[in-house]
């Protein structure tokens, strides 16, 4: 068997510290690195990155533990998403309309509340588009609403309705109660 010899090894233990200190090295500056890296995707604030870095500097894998137990939550990016997230649902729960008489839920174009039979709008007299009841003016034909129930006043040049449209909007006015809910 071979006789080992310390004295001819020397230069191979020699050169494997040192590849070992420079791995030990990398590893360190690695560690620093992605902690400053890590800290600046999460905080806004420079001291707070700087100090981060340098507790993983003087501490090693100690102070890295130490950070990642600390370390805000979530990042800046993943806290703007959440943010927009919120707004959007925010917006769109303000964005639907409600009776002001029962509160519930109604569809921006109804003329009346199913629940409560609250006014929620009236028609143009001109065009029939849906205005909003203190309106004046009709935005979609420029016609003046003078008529408070909504029915169209006719002018002379119209002709009369038939009887059976006089008894089909009198059927449908006498099923609905109007109660204008203002709270």
């Amino acid at each position: 068997m071979p006789e080992f010899n310390l004295d001819s090894a020397g230069p191979i233990f020699t050169g494997l510290a040192i590849y070992g200190g420079l791995v030990v090295a990398a590893f360190w500056l690695a560690m620093i690195v992605w902690t400053y890296r890590d800290m600046r995707a999460r905080s806004r604030d420079t001291f707070a990155q700087i100090l981060a870095a340098l507790l993983v500097a003087v501490l090693t894998v100690p102070g890295l533990i130490i950070y990642l137990l600390l370390r805000p939550r979530e990042t800046l990016s993943e806290a703007y998403e959440r943010s927009l997230e919120e707004e959007a649902l925010l917006q769109e729960i303000e964005d639907k309309p409600t009776c002001p008489g029962c509160k519930n839920r109604v569809q921006a174009d109804w003329q009346v509340c199913p629940s409560c039979h609250t006014r929620l709008k009236k028609p143009c007299i001109h065009c029939g588009q849906t205005l909003e009841l203190p309106w004046n003016l009709c935005p979609y034909c420029a016609t003046p609403q003078t008529g408070q129930t909504g029915h169209s006043t006719r002018r002379a040049t119209t002709r009369a309705p038939s009887p059976q449209e006089a008894w089909a909007g009198y059927q449908s006015a006498a099923s609905l109660e109007f109660i204008d809910g203002e709270e």
